[in-house]
């Protein structure tokens, strides 16, 4: 059976760093990294949030194809909305998939301020993400997406909760393989 670790997690917690690091170690597994999806819609700088619109419901498709054709699926993705990763969940499980959700933590505060210190090396999308936070309340915006991500933890018994040790992607790694290893 094909399996989709979802990663969850506030903006600049490693998701995207952990997922290709589990994808190499896992030949075969699609990491399907919703904002690297989007840079390939045209006029993503101009309009980051339209052009992420447009590309989730392509992802969920490529995610279900994926898993029903091909093998394991890492998603890193900050999915805090029940009802949008209700869609995601529901996709998996409609192609026989399993469903496995790990949320990356860190302290509320520590969180926060990760995202401000970023590399934005690497990434293209990070400077745009940025720009759009900024706009959109800064640290608010980010301590709401940490309080919606707490709720929806202790609304979601399965998920699992790893908590990401900045500057440690090895000790973080190490731990998400261990969380994923218990479940089974």
């Amino acid at each position: 059976m094909s399996t989709l670790l979802h990663l969850n997690g506030p903006p600049g917690i490693g998701k995207s760093t952990l997922a290709r690091r589990w994808a190499e170690d896992h030949p075969g597994t699609l990491c399907c990294d919703v904002d690297v999806l989007r840079t390939f819609v045209g006029g993503w700088r101009e309009d980051f949030p339209r052009a992420g619109g447009l590309v989730r419901r392509a992802a969920r498709a490529l995610v279900t194809a994926y898993l029903r054709h091909s093998g394991d699926v890492v998603l890193p993705q900050l999915l805090a909305d029940p009802a949008e990763l209700a869609t995601f969940e529901a996709a998996v499980h409609e192609v026989g998939a399993r469903w496995v959700e790990v949320v990356l933590v860190d302290a509320a505060d520590d969180a926060v301020a990760r995202f401000g210190r970023r590399g934005a090396a690497g990434d293209p999308w990070h400077e745009e993400v940025r720009e759009i936070v900024r706009a959109q309340g800064g640290d608010r915006l980010l301590d709401g997406y940490v309080a919606q991500l707490d709720a929806l933890v202790r609304a979601r018994p399965d998920a699992v909760v790893v908590t990401s040790t900045e500057g440690d992607a090895d000790a973080t790694y190490a731990a998400l393989v261990e969380a994923v290893r218990r479940i089974g």
